[in-house]
Parts: structure tokens; C-alpha cells; sequence
């Protein structure tokens, strides 16, 4: 299986103070591979380098065969990597309706194309909700629009920053259920997690990554 996203030796630093050291890992077409650790292991910093949000740099950083180590956030998202920060950064003076709107790209044939049909499919409650402003919705109806407003760009990878975080069980279990749905609609997912039971049965891989260091993968299988 060809690897869509590849990083070797990949380090980062938040101005002198070093967070990442030589991360290694990959992410394959048509995968949703997990990389879990307690608050503070570098999850969150993995997701940021690959976007160029923080300093970094790699032996290796290849998003479908490209060097991506050298571009700014903008241009990685144009290249197909969608980011879902773990803060719900929706536009809060803006209406479900809007936020999908602006952000909103053609397709480019390389992957599916998401409209407000698909969106309300994979999220049913977003449409009851399509002209509420986002600064009235609650913690979970926010993580639904911050993950549908990725969607519209259209991505063919999705990096998922701790998707469960503070929602409550029965918003954690659509969490599940939505990365599965994208999966099978040919989206890759590379998710960060605190939690190893919410990744369990959903992933095809596994790394865990402590104090900025990952291990080798697990099968999905086997991630306790």
C-alpha cells in the first residue's frame, strides 16, 4: 500500500525548547492510523509540524510523494491535508450554513468531493442546525462543524486532534462512527488520542509517542 503521508526523523521546537525527536511514522491510502499518549507527550506538536505551524525539520517529510518540510501552512492544506485542531476553531459570529460556505473548495479529482449533502449525512444534526450561529451550539455540535468545515476543502488526509476530547459518551461514539464513514469514503486519517479506547477497533495502526519520542507501530489489533 503506498504510503500518503511519510515522515523520517522529523524534530520540532517551540522557539529554543525541543518537543519532537525523530519521529518516524507514515500514514497509507485508505488508512486511519492513531498516534496516542498521555496530555503533553507531543500528539498535538506531530500534527502541528506536518502543517508547518511550528519550527521544524526532517530527514524526510513527503505528503504523496512531495517535500512538504519547506511549505507554510497554506500551502500544505492546498496540497490535500486537512487540519482539525484540538481547540473547536469555528467562526462563532457565523451560522453553520457560513462556515461551511467559506470554506468550501472545487474538487480536484484526486478524492471525494464533500458538499452540505454529504456533511449532513456523516453528521445528521448539523442540518437541524443550519442556520444557528456557531457561538450558540454546544462542545460536540462545534467539534461536528470544525470537522465538516475541514471536510469541504476537500482533503484526502485528515490529521484529527484528539477528536473525544471533552465531549460526552454519546458524541464520542458519532466521533467513531464519522471516522469510519471517512474511511470508507477514501479519506485518510492520521488522529492524535489520549485515549487508546477510542482509537481500538477503529485503526488499521498504531504509535505511541511519549515525551516526544514514538514507537514502532502496533497493528490496530493490538493498541491496549
Amino acid at each position: 500500500m503506498t504510503a500518503l503521508l511519510e515522515m523520517k526523523r522529523l524534530s520540532a521546537w517551540y522557539g529554543r525548547a525541543q518537543v519532537l525527536f525523530d519521529v518516524a511514522l507514515e500514514v497509507r491510502e485508505g488508512e486511519v492510523v492513531a498516534l496516542v499518549g498521555r496530555n503533553g507527550s507531543g500528539k498535538s506538536t506531530t500534527l502541528k509540524a506536518v502543517m508547518g505551524l511550528v519550527d521544524r525539520h526532517a530527514d524526510r517529510l513527503q505528503f504523496e510523494g512531495q517535500d512538504i518540510s519547506g511549505l507554510a501552512p497554506h500551502e500544505v492544506a492546498r496540497c490535500g491535508i486537512g487540519y482539525v485542531p484540538e481547540e473547536r476553531r469555528v467562526f462563532q459570529g457565523l451560522t453553520v450554513r457560513e462556515n461551511l460556505a467559506v470554506a468550501q473548495r472545487e474538487g480536484d479529482g484526486n478524492g471525494p468531493v464533500w458538499t452540505s449533502a454529504g456533511i449532513f449525512a456523516l453528521f445528521p444534526r448539523l442540518e437541524a442546525l443550519y442556520e444557528r450561529s456557531a457561538g450558540a451550539m454546544s462542545g460536540g455540535e462545534q467539534q461536528m462543524l470544525t470537522i465538516a468545515r475541514t471536510l469541504m476543502g476537500n482533503p484526502r488526509l485528515l490529521l484529527l486532534d484528539e477528536p473525544s476530547e471533552g465531549l460526552a459518551p454519546v458524541v464520542v461514539q458519532q466521533m467513531r462512527q464519522a471516522v469510519s464513514t471517512l474511511k470508507g469514503e477514501g479519506v485518510s486519517v492520521l488522529l492524535s488520542e489520549q485515549n487508546p479506547a477510542f482509537a481500538k477497533g477503529l485503526i488499521d495502526r498504531g504509535y505511541y509517542i511519549d515525551r516526544g519520542i514514538v514507537s514502532p507501530q502496533e497493528e490496530g489489533s493490538a493498541l491496549a
